[in-house]
């Protein structure tokens, strides 16, 4: 039996025909009902997965410290709008925060972009903050704004290479009306289908992506960034070529599973592609900096000198954990290579922190 959202989504596939891979995350991510994301706190041990803010207190140190240094390079503006994209808990800010006590000329202005109940009334537990539904809530000024795992959860449309050109992959009905499986729409040219030209050497058979969801919002800090001053910051998981591939996944008590199988119960999510994104600021005219591994990235910053400081005071175990954690943030095989950093800025900032 199909599950509820399952349930609703064979309905809408009988009166409109098949979804998008992008309209099917959409769904099962933010349903008002039945969605993953407004249903539930998805994070820690408990829930299906771990950011890096919940792996260790250093990681949000070193940003809110990379914020003082874009905070100082903008001129030491008295306010500052110091914006999250896809908050989680609040636990990242909260340390952020927390760390900009360094700065006490800074006056942070939070701002929170969430749309998720459940994950809100969780971040009024731990910040004092401004809570919006999108960028264009947040009032004009300098700004800093920091987006970590969030661009992997925007919804992607998925291609596939044939021998007359690319399909569009769509989910349909099963036969009997039970469950949901994969179908193809008509054929496009690689143009048509958005796709770089990077993909012209595609193999048939090859699936690529494209993310129109996260261009638009690239497009949209780049040109804000342009026009008020201040930096971005997106650290995620992807490539930093545009290339075929089938990334989509589903995550559900930190175990795979098939990305049709009861939707709105497990996270949804894709790699980044980070060229595209760079070129789509870089056409608004933002400067982009990166992308980099996340290890080179919080080396720069200092993570293994910060480890050591917290290490001075702390028992056996609890720098075991702290090296634990160090690993799991900058290890090639943990976090520290698959995920990158890429900042944004205005034209008139230097570099920021952690970028060469």
């Amino acid at each position: 039996m199909p599950n509820p959202l399952s349930a609703v989504l064979i309905e809408r596939i009988g009166q409109t025909g098949p979804l998008t891979v992008a309209d099917y995350m959409q769904a099962a991510l933010g349903d008002p009902l039945h969605g993953y994301y407004t249903t539930r706190d998805p994070l820690g041990a408990a829930g299906d997965f771990i950011t890096a803010p919940e792996i260790s207190q250093i990681f949000g140190e070193l940003i809110g410290l990379w914020v003082a240094d874009c905070w100082d390079a903008l001129g030491r503006p008295r306010r500052l709008k110091l914006v999250e994209l896809g908050p989680g808990r609040g636990t990242l800010m909260a340390d952020v925060l927390r760390t900009l006590k360094v700065a006490p000329a800074m006056l942070p202005e939070p701002w929170l972009i969430e749309t998720s109940p459940v994950l809100r009334a969780a971040q009024r537990q731990r910040v004092e903050a401004n809570w919006a539904e999108s960028l264009d809530d947040v009032p004009p000024g300098p700004m800093v704004l920091i987006a970590n795992e969030f661009l992997d959860a925007l919804p992607v449309h998925q291609f596939q290479r044939g021998a007359d050109g690319w399909r569009e992959r769509l989910v349909t009905a099963t036969a009997d009306g039970t469950g949901l499986e994969w179908t193809a729409g008509g054929t496009l040219s690689r143009q048509d289908a958005g796709l770089p030209g990077a993909l012209d050497a595609a193999e048939n058979g090859a699936i690529a992506e494209t993310r129109p969801a996260a261009m638009a919002l690239v497009r949209a800090v780049a040109t804000r960034l342009v026009r008020d001053g201040g930096a971005a910051l997106f650290v995620d998981y992807g490539t930093t070529t545009s290339r075929a591939g089938d990334s989509l996944q589903a995550v559900r008590g930190h175990q795979y599973q098939d990305p049709l199988e009861a939707p709105g119960e497990a996270d949804l999510t894709a790699h980044v592609d980070f060229a595209a994104l760079a070129e789509e600021g870089r056409d608004a005219g933002a400067v982009v900096h990166g992308p980099t591994p996340q290890s080179l990235f919080l080396e720069a910053l200092g993570v293994f000198v910060r480890a050591q400081v917290l290490k001075r005071g702390a028992t056996a175990a609890q720098s075991r954990d702290i090296d634990l954690a160090v690993h799991r943030l900058t290890a090639p095989d943990q976090m520290g290579s698959l995920f990158k950093a890429m900042a944004l800025s205005d034209p008139s900032m230097p570099p920021p922190a952690g970028f060469p």
